[in-house]
């Protein structure tokens, strides 16, 4: 299976990016891609974009509800 290429396609000026409320000056910002991937990036470095699949973000999610990253 070929990987994806979500940079060639993906404008994050027009992106619709989601972040938690809070305080704070930096922000972790989501972006739901239409395939059910995530873009996500840092508030303070918005030009950096990470890509997941939607397996690869399922994985993530999955961890996360299991508490496998508290600390």
């Amino acid at each position: 299976m070929a990987e994806k290429s979500y940079a060639d396609t993906f404008d994050p000026a027009t992106a619709q990016w989601l972040r938690a409320d809070g305080s704070g000056m930096e922000h972790v910002e989501i972006c739901r891609l239409a395939d059910g991937g995530a873009a996500m990036r840092n508030s303070s470095d918005p030009g950096t974009v990470l890509f997941f699949t939607r397996a690869e973000w399922e994985a993530f999610t999955g961890g996360v509800g299991d508490g496998e990253f508290d600390l």
